[in-house]
């Protein structure tokens, strides 16, 4: 889906919303192996549907073991109880629900499977924000449109606002604009609701 095509649906009108902020943590945007100050560039969207609409959050952030499995793949990074692993003082007021997880993605964290059936019940408009698009935002929505779509759930949407995600950069080896476009893309192919923003 083309940034024009995502211009439609910005004045997307929500139905008892839940905003999910993933992984606004100190070790993905202020320090360690991979953090990008360009992911602070979401956060007064993000703040824009906390703060000032006053929808529901819950905050999403790695807090891995001192030995995970998925330091295989990428360096250390934000081991549990580490300041890595703490949300980023400009969010930390508003993260006052905080599920930890062990992996990119969030759907397969054993807090959030425990909270989903209440989820579920609670809310319908699942709104996925933060780090980073093509990784933690795009396995979790994934994940969750599916598991919507194998009970042929027609009652909850999972809603991925582009304006209020990013990934991080590193020049010839992951440029964040392509891998935001393709991500987004993506998600949107498989029914996801990408519009570039959310406004009343």
């Amino acid at each position: 889906m083309t940034k024009e095509n995502r211009k439609k649906e910005t004045a997307l009108s929500l139905d008892k919303p839940v905003v999910f902020v993933v992984d606004m943590v100190n070790g993905f945007l202020h320090e360690g192996a991979l953090s990008d100050k360009r992911i602070e560039t979401i956060v007064p969207a993000i703040e824009k549907l906390i703060r000032d609409k006053g929808y529901p959050a819950v905050f999403v952030c790695d807090s891995h073991t001192g030995d995970a499995r998925e330091f295989a793949a990428y360096p250390p990074h934000c081991v549990q109880d580490s300041h890595e692993a703490a949300v980023i003082d400009a969010l930390s007021p508003y993260a006052r629900d905080v599920l930890p997880k062990n992996s990119t993605n969030t759907f397969m964290a054993p807090a959030f499977q425990q909270r989903l059936p209440e989820l579920l019940e609670t809310y319908r408009d699942f709104v996925i924000t933060g780090c980073c698009t093509d990784l933690c935002v795009l396995q979790f929505a994934l994940s969750l449109q599916s598991y919507l779509n194998e009970n042929d759930d027609r009652n909850h949407r999972v809603i991925v606002p582009a304006n209020a995600v990013e990934t991080f950069h590193l020049d010839g080896t992951h440029e964040a604009e392509a891998w935001n476009a393709m991500a987004l893309a993506n998600m949107a192919a498989n029914g996801i609701v990408v519009p570039e923003r959310i406004e009343d």
